[in-house]
């Protein structure tokens, strides 16, 4: 598959603060944003690229040497047209079993008024609720406070409470896949600043938050893996991953017409759809581009111009579309999210940029499905403003959040929940210790 840059009419720049990396490693694309935050505190792109992934297979590293190159070369591309290096990325993953849990974690305030210091004691004392049960703990996040049961609370801080409660969202995977891809990175000359579950990183990227407060599933439709992913009550509360995408519709449009690859995917991308017409039989396409038709083999059932009936193709990747949606709704039903009337469903990643998927999805999970879009971001080529990059622009609103995670707490915070969970005796002894 041929490897491609984008590249953007070059502006002024505002100035910059503070400049990261995101890579986004999928089965089918290796894609990376050189980023930068203004002093306004505006995300700029600087610059992006992609190329064709290597060594990668349904989201798990197959060849370390392959992915190694690929994610080299896709970072290469972004620095060149950011004309900067970065030493430090963030990397999306959408393998390695991943996970979500949801662990709540409840501390007495007695009617007072909160200080950040029962915040900070609350946030220590939520790392003892974190139960991997041996497997790799990506990040662990407050999602929102509770005031006294009543969720949804931003900020606690300065408000009084008889008992302040937090949501924390933990994202777990297993060891060896993710040990894999950080040393992939790694062996790129790269520092990894943190790897992200793609569903987290999409989530920031498509969906609102008055979506993911009423309650939203979203369905990243990649090229080896389909991640199922509910939002509720504004956090991510259930993750299934089906090992299904669209290359799988791809592999099955190359054995119907006994055609290449590259073949049955620019058949998919330019003539296909989800949705068929009266006027699919009568519509012939060609199996090959203009200018290669003398190249790979005559498909099946094709005409003496190695064409084939437009009904045929679409017959194919809907009866592909079919099992996968199968997967889905039973993925929604075992979340619990198929009770919940109204609720919508969105679509995003490579796959969602198939003509027609929305309204295909929709009858067959009986839901308002829309397709997710990448937001704006200054300075983002347009090549990259589509699902199949929702994961790469996520991250990098992700990472320009600056997320807090409860386990890397400072070790001045800890000492300071120690103390206070001694009372009255232990206010005293840190007096003592601060003051003597």
């Amino acid at each position: 598959m041929a490897t491609s840059r984008s590249s953007v009419p070059r502006t002024s720049q505002p100035r910059i603060s503070r400049v990261f990396g995101a890579v986004n490693i999928g089965s089918f694309r290796i894609s990376a944003i050189v980023a930068g935050i203004s002093d306004v505190g505006e995300v700029v792109v600087l610059g992006s690229g992609h190329r064709a992934s290597q060594g990668v297979r349904r989201g798990y590293v197959t060849d370390m040497t392959a992915a190694t190159y690929a994610i080299r070369d896709a970072i290469d591309r972004a620095e060149k047209m950011a004309d900067t290096s970065v030493q430090r990325v963030w990397i999306g993953c959408s393998g390695a079993g991943l996970a979500s849990q949801v662990a709540e974690v409840d501390a007495e305030i007695g009617g007072r008024r909160i200080e950040q210091e029962d915040i900070d004691m609350l946030l220590s004392s939520a790392r003892d609720v974190i139960r991997p049960d041996g497997r790799m703990v990506l990040h662990a996040q407050p999602a929102q406070y509770r005031l006294d049961g009543a969720h949804g609370v931003a900020n606690p801080k300065g408000l009084h409470a008889e008992r302040l409660g937090v949501d924390i969202h933990i994202m777990l995977a297993d060891g060896a896949p993710i040990r894999n891809l950080t040393e992939a990175v790694q062996s790129a000359h790269l520092e990894v600043e943190a790897v992200v579950g793609s569903p987290i990183a999409a989530g920031h990227a498509c969906l609102s938050p008055e979506e993911r407060d009423l309650g939203v599933a979203l369905v990243e439709f990649g090229a080896e893996v389909t991640n199922v992913a509910v939002y509720s009550q504004g956090m991510l509360t259930g993750l299934t991953a089906i090992p299904m995408g669209s290359a799988d519709v791809t592999d099955a449009i190359a054995s119907a017409f006994g055609i290449r690859r590259f073949q049955a995917e620019r058949l998919k991308c330019v003539n296909g759809s989800a949705l068929a017409s009266p006027a699919d039989h009568r519509e012939m396409i060609p199996v090959n581009a203009p200018g290669e038709e003398e190249t790979g083999p005559v498909a099946r059932h094709a005409d003496d111009k190695n064409r084939i009936p437009r009904a045929e193709l679409i017959a194919v990747i809907t009866g592909q579309l079919g099992s996968l949606m199968e997967e889905v709704n039973k993925a929604l039903k075992a979340m619990r999210f198929n009770g919940q009337r109204g609720k919508q469903v969105v679509f995003t990643g490579g796959g969602a940029e198939l003509v027609g998927l929305a309204d295909y999805a929709q009858a067959a999970l009986g839901k308002p499905v829309r397709i997710g879009r990448v937001p704006h971001l200054s300075g983002l080529a347009e090549a990259h403003v589509k699902p199949g990059f929702s994961t790469l622009a996520g991250l990098v609103l992700y990472a320009s959040a600056d997320p807090i995670d409860i386990r890397t707490l400072s070790k001045r915070r800890q000492t300071s929940v120690r103390a206070e969970r001694l009372g009255t005796v232990g206010r005293i002894y840190r007096a003592f210790r601060e003051y003597f």
